[in-house]
């Protein structure tokens, strides 16, 4: 009996010393690219905090103008500092988005056309995961809203600037969730059946088949785009459940760092010669396997017609 309790009290502390390597075998995927990008303009949603945070700082050591789009500006500044000072990039800049509403969207396309010449990396890393029903100010579904709603108006606005740009990329940030979800097409908006984590499944699934269909339609632009799943992050998305907190803290051993998480989107962004995996989703730094439904190009195509509708945009 006592041999057993002495057991339970040693494997937490044999879990903590384990915790790199544990860490390192669950994080296998790094980006090695030595691409430099001087001269090159990116922009980062979500890029106050985790995975954003972390792909804009390595965006910024790589001699790239990067832009963090997020809600909470202050934040945002105060990151901004953080990555100037340790990269020696002064090219690291704040600007308003609140992809929860198209009106602020907007506003962010309009200046940055107006403030920039070109587009080299749009990185799509903003989310939300788990929130209690709710609306965003056009009245979308929250998930659906901001994960997906948002950056595609995001992305059609600044697609022309990439397109003159090219040779460029657009990363789509997913998840493996996405093979739980379905695009039911009579309840996008979740009015007449709603689960909070289901809702975060269908808007990742939302994200592949956006990627997969802007692919079709970019093909010979010069214009690449990619989803990815990062893994199972520490990060700030799962603020609106306390059971996923719980579950984080749990099995925190097992989780990546908002590093270890960016090294996909890195990778996507960077590497050199992945042009003709266009449209394809990746996960540790490899192509990866998706969901029947998101392989599914009559959905992926319905989805791109009903997301233009929704957002008042041309759908040719």
């Amino acid at each position: 009996m006592v041999g057993f309790l002495l057991l339970l009290l040693l494997i937490p502390f044999l879990l903590y010393v384990a915790a790199p390597q544990i860490r390192k075998m669950v994080s296998s995927g790094v980006c090695t690219s030595a691409v430099q990008l001087p001269g090159k303009v990116a922009v980062v949603t979500g890029a106050n905090t985790g995975i954003g945070k972390e792909t804009a700082k390595e965006l910024a050591q790589r001699g790239a103008r990067v832009y963090l789009a997020c809600r909470d500006v202050q934040k945002g500044e105060l990151v901004a500092r953080e990555i100037q000072t340790m990269t020696g990039n002064e090219q690291v800049l704040v600007r308003k988005l609140d992809l929860s509403d198209t009106k602020s969207i907007r506003a962010f396309a309009q200046d940055f056309l107006a403030e920039e010449k070109h587009l080299h990396i749009l990185i799509n890393n903003a989310g939300v995961m788990m929130c209690p029903y709710s609306k965003t100010a056009d009245g979308f579904e929250m998930h659906m809203g901001v994960n997906h709603l948002g950056h595609f108006l995001l992305t059609h606005l600044l697609l022309q600037k990439l397109k003159e740009s090219a040779p460029s990329r657009i990363v789509n940030l997913s998840s493996l969730a996405h093979h739980l979800g379905r695009i039911h097409f009579h309840n996008l908006q979740g009015e007449k059946f709603y689960n909070a984590g289901l809702a975060y499944c269908h808007s990742k699934l939302a994200n592949i088949l956006f990627t997969k269909e802007l692919a079709r339609r970019l093909k010979g632009s010069g214009v690449t785009a990619y989803s990815v799943h990062p893994g199972t992050v520490q990060s700030e998305l799962v603020r609106h459940s306390s059971f996923m907190r719980w579950i984080w803290r749990l099995f925190s051993f097992f989780i990546k760092t908002p590093q270890q998480g960016a090294q996909t989107s890195l990778y996507c962004a960077l590497t050199e010669g992945l042009e003709i995996l266009s449209g394809k989703h990746f996960s540790d730094c490899h192509v990866a396997l998706v969901s029947a439904q998101a392989r599914n190009e009559t959905i992926a195509r319905r989805l791109w017609d009903v997301s233009c509708d929704l957002l008042g945009l041309p759908m040719d």
